[in-house]
């Protein structure tokens, strides 16, 4: 089984490796091959994106399977998208019928699935700011999650900025990923695309 990842270039470097641990556990003996395809700030959208997944499907080795994970939160004026089920739906009609394509969004950007590990945020930046309430991937308020992590960081007494390949990767090496996909929906929800391609039980 060959799954080709969309994924912006620096959530890659962070998540790749934390990702494929956590599924090792879970696909014992059936692990995908997983090919990360970095693009440097955003996937692409509407034609560009339709064209990348059918070169992946279609090329001299393709892949039996296309997930692209974007941000909803992705800096553009006006948005591209409302929310994570508005991105869903937005790729889905750029990419048309392809039923080996599916399509995730972090809500509000992949730093909502690092809340969970407040403790450890704390920890790394030596600062005590209370973690933000409510459910993670609902976390924004003008504030997406990227800022208010970037904002501890830089307030903590260690005093220094927040580098996403770097300090997720500490994060997440720190932690059980299984704590984050119970607590944020659209992430069980993209690690269950892989875990149900490759035939295994999805996580309720």
């Amino acid at each position: 089984m060959k799954i080709a990842i969309l994924v912006e270039g620096k959530t890659e470097k962070a998540f790749r490796e934390h990702l494929r641990k956590f599924l090792q556990t879970q696909l014992s003996g059936n692990m995908p091959k997983l090919d990360f395809y970095p693009y440097d700030g955003r996937i692409p959208k509407e034609d560009k994106l339709r064209r990348v997944v059918e070169n992946l499907i279609g090329g001299s080795n393709p892949a039996d399977h296309v997930i692209a994970l974007t941000d909803v939160y992705t800096g553009t004026s006006p948005p591209d998208f409302v929310d994570a089920r508005d991105a869903k739906r937005k790729m889905h009609q750029w990419v048309g019928g392809i039923g080996q394509f599916h399509p995730h969004a972090a809500q509000y950007d992949f730093e909502a699935w690092l809340l969970p590990y407040w403790r450890t945020i704390q920890n790394l930046a030596d600062h005590n700011l209370n973690a933000p309430s409510g459910n993670p991937e609902l976390v924004n308020h003008q504030n997406p999650p990227a800022k208010r992590i970037k904002a501890i960081f830089r307030t903590g007494k260690r005093g220094r900025s927040y580098v996403k390949p770097r300090d997720a990767g500490r994060i997440l090496r720190d932690n059980d990923l299984m704590v984050s996909i119970n607590a944020c929906a659209e992430l069980k929800a993209f690690v269950n695309t892989i875990i149900s391609a490759c035939g295994g039980t999805a996580i309720p």
